[in-house]
């Protein structure tokens, strides 16, 4: 089985990144083949591995731009089932190119149906807008986590963010569907978290993951050693909060009950 999952949501700030970064570390160290991408051309990815993109075969950018196979640009990480291809450093003129090559809105999905068979997930880290590289990378998708932070702002995003899964799943990806919604930073005691949480639960009740994510120093520390929170600490809150959303993602996909909900 391979599965697709985006992490997305048209807001900075949210932990778009470590969550792509933790759950795919995750995965790997529960003994799944995981490749994780980044989408986003800010590249951050790869400072959270502690990866060296002058010393990567090549970049996402190389794919789409037909210069390369998606095979030819994987790069290897410091754990052993978890694979990366780097966003890539674009100048200006090939960011102009990259808007117009992600204008074939079904270019992800394509390569990934003949590429990729050797995973069981990829997690793509998409960046914070829904054109170009979120709308592909939604396309070529099984699901689409999206992490929220307490605020008025993280909810006009999330409410941004399911009415284009909605267009995306009416118009070019019937499968397509919330994995769930994750709350980061999350510090259940606080006003504004109570305020945020009830609002979710009223209008979004059943996307919520079991998990959440507590607010963590050691998930923003372990970015400055280029490693992973269960590499860095694995008895840390954040790094034990990952690893339960992994689980959750597992047992969902092994058939352990839950609530599943389908925009």
């Amino acid at each position: 089985m391979r599965k697709i999952i985006s992490v997305a949501l048209p807001k900075g700030g949210v932990g778009k990144t470590t969550t792509a970064v933790n759950l795919a570390a995750s995965l790997a160290v529960a003994e799944k083949r995981v490749l994780l991408i980044d989408a986003d051309p800010s590249g951050t990815c790869a400072i959270y591995l502690g990866v060296n993109t002058e010393n990567t075969p090549g970049s996402l950018y190389d794919v789409l731009s037909f210069t390369k196979r998606i095979s030819q640009v994987v790069s290897k990480t410091q754990l052993d089932n978890l694979d990366f291809i780097p966003a890539g450093e674009p100048s200006y003129q090939s960011e102009d190119r990259i808007s117009r090559l992600t204008g074939n809105i079904n270019l992800l999905s394509n390569m990934f149906h003949y590429e990729l068979t050797e995973y069981d997930y990829v997690i793509i880290d998409c960046p914070p807008y829904l054109k170009g590289f979120t709308t592909i990378a939604l396309i070529a998708s099984q699901s689409v986590i999206v992490p929220m932070r307490a605020g008025q702002f993280s909810l006009n995003a999330l409410k941004r963010m399911v009415d284009h899964i909605k267009w995306v799943r009416s118009n070019y990806n019937h499968h397509l569907r919330i994995e769930g919604i994750l709350l980061t930073m999350y510090e259940p005691n606080t006003k504004v978290w109570t305020m945020t949480r009830q609002d979710l639960e009223v209008e979004l009740g059943p996307f919520l993951f079991n998990t959440s994510i507590p607010r963590s120093s050691v998930l923003t520390v372990s970015e400055f050693h280029g490693k992973p929170a269960v590499l860095y600490d694995a008895r840390a809150r954040g790094a034990a909060a990952y690893m339960n959303l992994a689980m959750e993602i597992l047992e969902r996909d092994m058939g352990v009950k839950r609530p599943v909900v389908s925009v």
